[in-house]
């Protein structure tokens, strides 16, 4: 396989991450309305729509920044708005949308659980993001370091990487299934399905950046890892008090 790999029609080349980028927005968002049709939403309509829109304004605006903090040699001689839009990460922009919604919603006097409906549509849609970044080879930068393993890849520039893209794609494919498998046995708390989620994705991009190239600071750490940190303390109590996350009794 050549990369990156994208989408040709005769003479005509798109990007295949762009492509998998739409996709993962469109059907994610498609997914979210047929489960929040299906299932009942205790979120009025007014109120989805206003925490919606916090959610995709906090996420641009965090994907972008913690984008810009960890690669400082876009920034490190002169700031220019290319160099802020020009880079960005999912967790950043997952970090950002629960800070704005948070803030929405104890403005709003909203006390359930906005998070639950989108579990799934946001695991679905990163898995398709995924794909793409995979595609995209070197041009995406979600690739690993150095590797002599089996499964190591070479995107493009003769050395064999970890496909850290693949190991997150594996990832998230489990998780999902792990919290299916849960809640097929037990009744889950408000909130919960939506905190095993994003707890465990802040853990697993945590480790998982130990071996991707990186800018680290004197203390060893990414911006991506300090933000992941930020966010499994947000969540300190679930990893203390797991049982907080399940309703009794089981499902019979």
């Amino acid at each position: 396989m050549n990369f990156p790999v994208n989408i040709r029609f005769g003479s005509f080349e798109i990007s295949s991450h762009l492509v998998f980028e739409l996709l993962a927005y469109t059907i994610g968002f498609r997914y979210f309305l047929w489960l929040r049709k299906k299932n009942s939403d205790t979120i009025t309509n007014d109120h989805r729509m206003v925490l919606l829109i916090a959610a995709a304004t906090g996420a641009f605006v965090f994907s972008r920044l913690i984008g810009f903090l960890e690669n400082p040699d876009s920034w490190k001689d002169e700031f220019s708005l290319q160099s802020f839009f020009g880079n960005k990460t999912i967790l950043g922009g997952l970090f950002g949308g629960l800070l704005a919604v948070e803030l929405c919603k104890k403005t709003m006097g909203i006390t359930k659980s906005s998070g639950d409906l989108l579990t799934y549509p946001l695991l679905l849609a990163m898995i398709i993001g995924r794909i793409g970044c995979f595609l995209a080879g070197l041009e995406d930068g979600t690739y690993g370091v150095e590797s002599s393993l089996p499964w190591a890849i070479d995107f493009g520039d003769h050395v064999r990487r970890h496909p850290t893209n693949l190991y997150e794609i594996l990832f998230l494919i489990m998780l999902w299934i792990f919290i299916r498998m849960v809640e097929s046995k037990y009744k889950f708390a408000d909130g919960a399905r939506f905190k095993i989620f994003l707890s465990g994705y802040f853990v697993f991009r945590f480790f998982v950046e130990f071996i991707k190239p990186a800018y680290r600071f004197d203390f060893g750490l990414s911006m991506i890892q300090i933000t992941a940190l930020v966010g499994i303390l947000y969540y300190y109590k679930i990893f203390l008090k797991p049982s907080l996350l399940i309703l009794k009794p089981a499902y019979a």
